[in-house]
This record gives structure tokens, C-alpha cells and sequence, in this order.
């Protein structure tokens, strides 16, 4: 996976950030949010753009394997047969995209409420957390689409 400007830029605000004093924090809150929605929307379109390049059976699969409500299973269901994946290898690698994608996905919703607790309260400390969480957030996203990049390599592989 190259590395992305945008999310390397947000990287080194949230470095620097971590130093801020309570009156620049207050100047500076906004620029700081805008870079994060940067980051995530460019890492959201790379992982999507990443699984776009997965076969019909890999998308199946784990569109299958991500459905796990009664409700998502019965809509898959109802949709036209698809190949599912048959190679246990890659099987198990879908399901550590799915883990990996979970674990970003959680980490940057913790990452927002703290930021979002921080705003509300008005507390320097704590929107420094939300800008190591934030940081985290992006290395677990960027190891989930290099994830992703794997399962695609691995099928080109084996055609």
C-alpha cells in the first residue's frame, strides 16, 4: 500500500497537536477535524477501491461472512445466487479483512467521541487522547486495506 499524503499530513497535526496549549486547541479544533475527515474519506475510498478488484466469489464470500443479522442473511437470501469462495486460504483471509475492518472501524468511532467529548467539555487532555486514538484509528485502517491488497494478490495468484 502507498503511503497517502492525506492521511500522512493528518498524522503529523495529530503529532503536533499533542503539544497545543488550551488557547491555540481553540483556534485550531476546526482544522483539525477537516484533516481527519480527510484522512478517513481518502483511506474509506482506497479500501473500497481495493475490494472493487476482488472477484464476484471473493465479494460473495465476504458479503456473506460480513452478514451476520438474521435481517442482512435473509436480504442475501433474496438476492440471486453468487460463487461463493471455495479456497479455505482465502476464506480465512476474508475473515481477517472483516476482523481488521471492524477493529478500524471502532477505533475511529472512539476516536470521534472522545474528540467530540473533548469539544463539549473543553478539555486540552482529552483531545489530546482523541489525537493518539485518531492516530491508532489510521494504522488499524491502513493494515486492514493492506489486508484487503493481500486477498487480492493472493487470487491473482492463483488464476
Amino acid at each position: 500500500m502507498r503511503k497517502l499524503p492525506e492521511v500522512q499530513e493528518a498524522k503529523d497535526l495529530m503529532n503536533r497537536a499533542m503539544d497545543w496549549s488550551s488557547f491555540k486547541w481553540l483556534f485550531e479544533k476546526s482544522k483539525v477535524r477537516e484533516t481527519a475527515d480527510r484522512a478517513n474519506a481518502v483511506l474509506d475510498r482506497l479500501n473500497r477501491s481495493v475490494k472493487a478488484q476482488w472477484s464476484d466469489e471473493i465479494k460473495a464470500t465476504h458479503k456473506r461472512l460480513v452478514a451476520k443479522t438474521p435481517a442482512a442473511l435473509r436480504r442475501l437470501e433474496k438476492d440471486p445466487p453468487q460463487p461463493a469462495c471455495a479456497d479455505p486460504e482465502i476464506v480465512q483471509l476474508i475473515e481477517k479483512v472483516i476482523e481488521a475492518d471492524h477493529a478500524a472501524h471502532h477505533a475511529r468511532m472512539d476516536a470521534e467521541e472522545t474528540f467530540d467529548h473533548a469539544e463539549r467539555i473543553m478539555s486540552t487532555d482529552l483531545a489530546r487522547e482523541g489525537c493518539k486514538k485518531a492516530i491508532h484509528s489510521w494504522e488499524l485502517h491502513e493494515k486492514a486495506i493492506r489486508k484487503a491488497e493481500a486477498i487480492a494478490n493472493a487470487n491473482q495468484v492463483r488464476e
